[in-house]
């Protein structure tokens, strides 16, 4: 059964319809999927699967980052059903975007660095159940794009300023191998969401996701080797993911 678009594959088709120009990157003669934007031949929209979740997700982007193949962000709202996707703007923020992050139904935090905290801003290093008041949906705020785009961001976005900050120190470095950041610990999207998942209680969500995730890259990897890979890492890295997902059934989400 093929799932209904998410948020990521509306804001996608939005941005292409008002962009003036065709967008370019590496790999543009690639012929790809318009969901998963991988190659055709490697399309993953089959094995997508929605994960139960307690959480909510929402990504801001910067500007044309929805239009890269390579981003990650996208396969938070393959995963996570209550996922919202918006751009980002300096000058006139979103109004149902603002309105969802003042929605009474969701508690709003937002995933950064807790050294770039403005004075008096609250940080927490884990969300338990016991902090989240009755009725309400812990929504994870995500700003999406390069490291010095995400800075500029948070900085520029006063309204983020009021929420608490969401801060983690992840031990392990990036595996993500298409767009490695400036800085050692930085992350790709999606990766960053499955950490915050652990950090939220869920590890068998962030499981699922960072499968997800794997397959990804090597999808893309494959997409872009101009020598036959080995069909075997692929193989694997589909079977890991559908195991994540069963282990995440067989635990209620």
């Amino acid at each position: 059964m093929t799932l209904p678009k998410h948020a990521v594959h509306r804001l996608y088709e939005y941005r292409k319809a008002i962009s003036s120009r065709p967008f370019t990157a590496r790999g543009k003669n690639v012929i790809r999927c318009q969901s998963c934007l991988l190659a055709e031949k490697l399309c993953t929209c089959s094995y997508r699967m929605h994960n139960k979740s307690h959480l909510a997700f929402m990504l801001i982007m910067y500007d044309d980052e929805v239009l890269k193949p390579s981003n990650s962000g996208r396969l938070i709202a393959d995963i996570v059903p209550d996922t919202h996707a918006f751009i980002w703007s300096r000058n006139e923020p979103n109004r149902k975007m603002l309105e969802i992050i003042n929605d009474p139904r969701y508690q709003a935090y937002v995933i950064f660095p807790s050294e770039y905290a403005v004075e008096g801003q609250a940080v927490v290093e884990r969300i338990e159940p016991t902090m989240i008041a009755p009725g309400k949906t812990p929504l994870l705020i995500l700003l999406d794009g390069s490291w010095r785009e995400a800075i500029k961001m948070f900085r520029k976005s006063e309204y983020l300023h009021g929420l608490p900050l969401f801060s983690f120190s992840p031990e392990t470095t990036a595996s993500y191998a298409l767009r490695k950041g400036a800085r050692d610990f930085q992350l790709g999207t999606a990766e960053v969401a499955a950490l915050a998942l652990a950090a939220a209680g869920e590890p068998k969500s962030a499981e699922v996701l960072q499968a997800w995730f794997a397959l990804f890259v090597e999808s893309s990897l494959h997409g872009r080797s101009r020598n036959n890979r080995e069909q075997s890492a692929l193989q694997q890295r589909r079977q890991d993911y559908m195991e994540a997902c069963q282990r995440a059934s067989d635990n209620g989400g």
